[in-house]
């Protein structure tokens, strides 16, 4: 088995077993950004960070295209968008049988449209997922199953944050996210920061201790 995607590692404390952490960048961006998070994070993570398909000019990269139309606005490419679901379910299966991971303990953490398919993952494939951290992105449902079963689901564990004065993706789009998830008997933890479309000091100290909880 073979990925389609690039990808930057770093290997855990462990030998095996270790929790696995995959990361989604977001629009325009590549691997290297939430990488820097990673020297931060617990030594046991075995930390992958991927690198979207579809490169953008003159450069970065992008898990689905957003275009922008006089006529309907900013929107997004969604079959795009679920093939980069697919890619990413995928990809979770080729981790597990090629590094020294525990595959009942992965952790998806996105930002921005990375965290928009994080979601969709966890949610079409809840048994490929235990942990979301979901910096700065909404829950898509034209990007989810039409329905979602309460006990395929409620093992899952969500830190969302959002930035109260982004201005990339509103926050009353994210403010829908914890409605969602609780009617889903889904454990959950939402946090606003003072902040626009970026990940504050607070933000990341906050997930970083909801982690250390739930890997």
């Amino acid at each position: 088995m073979s990925s389609k995607l690039f990808y930057v590692k770093r290997p855990s404390t462990l030998k095996k077993d270790a929790p696995l952490m995959i990361m989604c960048h977001g629009y325009g961006s590549d691997e290297n950004d939430l990488f820097s998070f990673a020297q931060e994070l617990p030594e046991e993570l075995f930390i992958i960070s991927l690198r979207a398909p579809y490169g953008m000019q003159p450069y970065g990269n992008a898990w689905y295209a957003i275009n922008f139309n006089a006529e309907k606005g900013k929107w997004s490419d969604n079959e795009q968008a679920k093939r980069s679901v697919e890619i990413i379910a995928k990809f979770i299966d080729y981790a597990c049988q090629n590094h020294p991971v525990d595959p009942k303990n992965v952790t998806l953490l996105g930002f921005s449209q990375g965290t928009i398919l994080s979601y969709a993952v966890a949610l079409n494939y809840p048994n490929k997922v235990k942990n979301v951290v979901a910096l700065s992105g909404y829950i898509n449902e034209e990007l989810l199953p039409n329905k979602i079963e309460d006990n395929e689901v409620s093992h899952l564990n969500f830190f969302c944050s959002h930035g109260s004065q982004d201005q990339v993706i509103p926050v009353e789009w994210a403010r829908k996210t914890p409605d969602f998830l609780k009617a889903l008997h889904i454990n959950y933890s939402y946090k606003e920061y003072p902040v626009g479309h970026g990940v504050a000091p607070n933000n990341f100290k906050d997930f970083k201790e909801w982690l250390i909880e739930h890997i």
